[in-house]
């Protein structure tokens, strides 16, 4: 029952205590730079932070809002859980082991320096004592009942950790949210951003996710408006139908971009909730991401799930210490630094601050590694790991070389000294010389949100996938180079280990015959094979774990 219909909304609303209050922007909509620029410079120099996704649904161990089934207001679920039985759920759940200072310590020995809190998911059940509604965990008919907000608020504050607001504007509970009545469910959003940005404290930022909403959907501009004057220095994410501040590329890397700030959401298991023996991400994996996502010049969320009794599962604690021990080390070539000027590729990637680059070598894709040329010279070259190597420059480039015994089992950091300013040099893509860049391309069904065309699997950029249609446990695609060419090495990365049998595959005539096949392809599959001319080249995955996602289809020339 939603209490906020039982009285005036209004009365209710102006009920809420205003924070005092800073002039408005003029243009709520403008750009980070015009809006809370301070702010964006600080978060993009903070890197890492521990997103944390918790409610009762942790009960039944399914994903949060996208288990609650049945039909409700012409939406059909697909959900296990029945809507009366996951809409009661709170009035079992009694996580009599929650401590939030138990989050905010596991946060910091991550390295992380902020974290965003989900207080409500699609869901629509908050965990905090809003005045607008009974669906809440300080509901007089909640098992356990708590204000979680002020906890974490506090924990945050106390822990000197940065504070977002996760908040979804759907909300499958509520009567009037996309009914005829749906200008009074806004009404509703917006009081309960007033409550949130007024009564606890300082909040550093609003992560939104409205499931494609435009601006209409929600009044955005005067919400966004009304949330800069109780908290100036607020920023937005771009989830709320304006750009807002930052993007939001959701469980992949986003692309190399340095014009605009960005921030990459990934689960450290499967789903965003907990979900019992969950496969996690292992500490190579975790590496791995947030040095392609700040080498892309972006941040990493990683997701965290508290267990039904509150505490954060001890292997995924140990996890997350785990990183901050890598983060401890070598934390200097990540925090406050920008991407570039390298792109990430391959091998890996690269950051930089002042006159400084440090490479970030994933991948060895030999004895040595060699790079674009630079209009800067490197004065000294050293390993953040540990060793010896040995770097030369010349007009073609640069080559990097470190014997097998000082290269580190994660990663290499080497550390390039420069006789002028990294940030001077325009961004550079390393090509890798696949005769498939650039070719017609075709798959056999594409996932149905944008960015996971084929197109992006033959892109050059390992930041960007193709994924199968949903539901999909096999897949193909394949690539028409053209005109007949000889080759003889493939490259294929796959970084969720979700393939178990796949081959490659070359026509010839009317028939495909096979040039590799396997069982698992990983994150740098490489295979050479006989040299053979081809136009037409095809991937085909015959078993899945769940949806096939390719990053980078590779197709080389066979060598002289």
């Amino acid at each position: 029952m939603h209490t906020a219909f039982s009285l005036t909304l209004q009365v209710l609303l102006a009920a809420v205590p205003l924070a005092e209050v800073a002039p408005a922007p003029a243009d709520p909509t403008k750009s980070y730079l015009e809006a809370s620029a301070k702010m964006i410079d600080d978060w993009r120099g903070m890197k890492f932070g521990m997103f944390v996704c918790w409610g009762p649904v942790t009960l039944t161990g399914r994903e949060i809002g996208w288990s609650r089934g049945g039909e409700r207001r012409g939406r059909k679920g697909t959900g296990p859980t029945p809507v009366e039985v996951y809409d009661n759920l709170y009035k079992e759940w009694k996580p009599e082991k929650f401590d939030a200072r138990q989050w905010a310590r596991v946060a910091r020995d991550a390295g992380a320096r902020y974290m965003i809190f989900l207080v409500k998911h699609h869901d629509g059940y908050c965990l905090y004592d809003t005045k607008l509604t009974d669906y809440k965990s300080t509901s007089p008919e909640a098992a356990w009942r708590h204000d979680v907000m002020a906890d974490v608020a506090k924990a945050c504050h106390e822990a000197d950790l940065k504070l977002f607001i996760y908040y979804s504007q759907p909300d499958w509970h509520h009567p009037d949210y996309r009914t005829e009545s749906h200008a009074r469910y806004i009404q509703y959003l917006h009081g309960q951003i007033r409550e949130l940005l007024t009564n606890y404290g300082h909040v550093d930022g609003l992560w939104f996710d409205g499931l494609g909403g435009n601006a209409e959907d929600w009044d955005a501009a005067s919400l966004f408006r009304m949330a800069r004057q109780i908290q100036p220095h607020l920023i937005i994410n771009n989830r709320c139908g304006l750009p807002g501040d930052f993007d939001t590329p959701e469980q992949r890397v986003g692309h190399f971009q340095s014009g605009r700030p960005w921030e990459s959401c990934i689960t450290l298991g499967t789903q965003w909730s907990w979900k019992p023996d969950d496969k996690i991400k292992s500490l190579d994996e975790c590496i791995e991401t947030l040095v392609r996502c700040v080498g892309g010049d972006g941040n990493l969320a990683l997701n965290t799930n508290p267990m039904p009794d509150g505490r954060i599962e001890p292997r995924q604690a140990e996890r997350f210490r785990e990183i901050g021990k890598w983060l401890g080390q070598y934390g200097e070539s990540v925090y406050a630094t920008r991407g570039g000027p390298f792109k990430p590729a391959r091998w890996g990637a690269a950051t930089r601050k002042g006159k400084t680059i440090y490479l970030h070598v994933l991948n060895w894709p030999g004895e040595s590694l060699t790079l674009p040329a630079i209009p800067k010279s490197v004065v000294t070259g050293s390993l953040l790991t540990g060793g010896e190597v040995k770097v030369s420059q010349d007009s073609k480039g640069l080559t990097i070389a470190v014997a097998p015994e000082h290269r580190h089992a994660i990663d290499t950091i080497v550390k390039l000294g420069l006789d002028g300013p990294a940030g001077d040099i325009a961004p550079i893509a390393d090509r890798s010389g696949s005769v498939a860049v650039g070719k017609s391309i075709t798959a056999s069904s594409v996932w149905p949100s944008p960015g996971y065309e084929p197109i992006r699997a033959i892109d050059d950029d390992p930041s960007t996938r193709w994924g199968a249609g949903q539901g999909a446990r096999s897949g193909w695609l394949e690539v028409d180079l053209g005109e007949p060419i000889t080759i003889d090495r493939v490259e294929i990365s796959e970084a969720y280990d979700r393939v178990r049998r796949f081959v490659l595959e070359i026509k010839d005539g009317d028939t495909w015959r096979t040039c590799v096949k396997g069982t698992k392809i990983g994150s740098a599959f490489v295979k050479r094979f006989r040299p053979v001319a081809a136009r037409h080249v095809r991937l085909n995955v015959l078993e899945a774990t769940d949806v096939p996602t390719i990053w980078e289809l590779r197709i080389f020339r066979a060598s002289k």
